[in-house]
């Protein structure tokens, strides 16, 4: 069967966000009301898997092996099977 994850990866509280305060910055420079921005990044990946349990555990594989890292990110995953 074919899946789509969708993972989001965001720096954990308390660790620094230079990309983030920068958005921020230009935004308020455009007048805008900002107070804070947060950077995340989206993964949406497409695979092979024999059941939905089976793609949910290859999702969080990938996040605790490469896509996310512990010491700094949280992660989170959808997954949806494809017809």
């Amino acid at each position: 069967m074919r899946y789509r994850v969708r993972i989001e990866v965001s720096l954990k509280p308390g660790h620094s966000d230079p990309e983030g305060e920068t958005t921020a910055e230009s935004l308020k420079e455009l007048r805008y009301s900002v107070e804070k921005v947060n950077i995340s990044k989206i993964y949406e990946i497409y695979l092979q898997a024999d059941s939905l349990k089976e793609a949910e555990k290859n999702a969080d594989e990938m996040c605790r092996k490469l896509l996310a890292n512990p010491t700094k990110d949280n992660y989170r995953f959808d997954v949806e099977e494809l017809k």
